[in-house]
C-alpha cells in the first residue's frame, strides 16, 4: 500500500470545546498534518476561509484540503458552515471534503448533514483509529460532485441501490452532463437536470498517492502514537467533567429558584449533557457517555420542567459525579449497574409525581 504523507496538507479544525479542540488538534499533528487551523466555531471557520480564494480556477489550491467541525456550536453550527461551505458565493472551495464530529450522532442529524452535503460523519465518542479511517476514506474514496436543482454535494449514493426513496427517479443521459471542472459551480435550472462533477483526486496528489490506483495508509507507528496520546489526554478529563458537572449543579440550583426562566435553564443543561456525552467514551467513561445520553433525552423540549423535572436532572448529575469520583471506568461492573439502578428508580419517583 501507498504510505501517504500529509505535510503539506492543510486541514481547517473547528470545534467549540478547547479540551477536546486540542485533543483533536494533537491526533491530526501526530498523523503528520503539515498545518492545522484551528477555529472556536462556526463564525470563526466563516471569516478564516473568507479570505481564501481558488488560484488558476483550481478550487483545491488555496484553502484547507479538509474541514473537520463539531456540529452543535454558537452563534454558526457545522450544519450553517456546511451550507455556507457548499452555497456562498464567498466560499474558497465549494468542493472541500467535510467531516462531521458530533456527539449528536441521531439519524435526524446524519440525514440532515447529508442532505447539506456531508463528506463522511464521525460520532462521539471518538477514536484515534476513527478518524485516521475517515482520513483516509477522504483521500481513497472520493465521491463524485452532484448538482441538481435541490442538491450540491457528493454523490449521497454510496453504492448501487443504495439511492434514497426520495431520489429514486430515472436519470436518463440526456439529463446528464459530465463536468470535469472546478471553475464555474451553479445549479441546474432544469428540475429534472442533473451534473456529475468528475474532477481529479488534488488531495490523493498531494499527499503521494499521485498515478497510483492502491489503497493509502498512515504509517501504523503514527496511529499507535495517536491512541497512546488520546489515553493519556483522559487524566485530564476528570478535572474538565468536574467543572461540567459543577455547572450543571449550578444550573439546576438557579433552575429550581427562576420557575419562570426554566426553558432557558434547560437549553443549557441540555447542551452541557451533549458536550458530556460526547466525550465520556473517548476518554474511557462510556458510563458518562449513557449518563450524558439519558440526560440530553430528558431535557429536550417538551420534558417536564416543574420541580421534579429539575430533581430528574439532579439525579442525572449526582450519578455522573460518582462516576468521576470513584474512577468508575468501562461499564462499571457491579457498581456501573447499581448506579444506573439507582438513577432509574429517582426517575421513576420523580416522574410519578404531579
Amino acid at each position: 500500500m501507498t504510505v501517504y504523507d500529509l505535510e503539506r496538507c492543510t486541514v481547517l479544525l473547528v470545534e467549540d470545546n478547547q479540551y477536546v479542540r486540542h485533543v483533536v488538534e494533537d491526533l491530526l499533528r501526530t498523523f503528520r498534518v503539515g498545518n492545522v487551523v484551528t477555529a472556536a466555531n462556526g463564525e470563526e471557520a466563516v471569516e478564516a476561509l473568507k479570505v481564501s480564494r481558488p488560484i488558476g480556477g483550481r478550487a483545491a489550491a488555496q484553502g484547507p484540503d479538509m474541514v473537520i467541525s463539531d456540529l452543535l456550536m454558537s452563534p454558526i453550527n457545522g450544519m450553517l458552515l456546511l451550507r455556507w461551505l457548499r452555497e456562498a458565493p464567498e466560499s474558497p472551495n465549494r468542493f472541500v471534503p467535510f467531516v462531521m464530529l458530533s456527539g449528536a450522532a441521531d439519524n435526524d442529524y446524519v440525514t440532515a448533514a447529508r442532505d447539506l452535503g456531508v463528506t463522511e460523519f464521525i460520532a462521539k465518542p471518538f477514536s484515534a483509529h476513527s478518524i485516521y479511517k475517515r482520513v483516509l476514506a477522504v483521500i481513497d474514496y472520493p465521491r463524485q460532485f452532484i448538482a441538481t436543482h435541490s442538491y450540491f454535494g457528493p454523490d449521497r449514493r454510496r453504492k448501487a441501490g443504495g439511492v434514497p426513496p426520495r431520489e429514486r427517479r430515472v436519470v436518463r443521459d440526456e439529463n446528464v452532463t459530465i463536468v470535469y471542472s472546478a471553475t464555474k459551480v451553479v445549479k441546474p435550472e432544469g428540475e429534472s437536470d442533473v451534473w456529475y462533477f468528475r474532477l481529479p483526486n488534488y488531495l490523493k496528489q498531494k499527499v503521494g498517492g499521485q498515478g497510483s490506483s492502491e489503497l493509502g495508509e498512515i504509517p501504523t507507528a503514527l496511529l499507535d502514537q495517536a491512541e497512546e496520546k488520546l489515553q493519556r489526554s483522559a487524566l485530564d478529563f476528570t478535572e474538565w467533567a468536574r467543572t461540567y458537572l459543577g455547572n450543571l449543579r449550578d444550573l439546576c440550583d438557579v433552575a429550581k429558584k427562576n420557575p419562570g426562566s426554566r426553558r432557558k435553564h434547560f437549553e443549557e443543561i441540555n447542551l452541557l449533557a451533549h458536550e458530556l456525552r460526547g466525550k465520556g467514551g473517548t476518554f474511557g467513561y462510556p458510563l458518562i457517555t449513557t449518563l450524558g445520553k439519558m440526560l440530553y433525552d430528558a431535557t429536550r423540549r417538551g420534558c417536564r420542567e416543574d420541580d421534579n423535572g429539575v430533581e430528574i436532572i439532579k439525579a442525572h448529575v449526582d450519578s455522573m459525579r460518582a462516576v468521576i469520583r470513584d474512577k468508575v471506568s468501562g461499564d462499571g461492573g457491579t457498581l456501573g449497574r447499581e448506579l444506573l439502578a439507582s438513577l432509574q428508580l429517582a426517575i421513576e419517583k420523580h416522574d410519578t409525581i404531579t
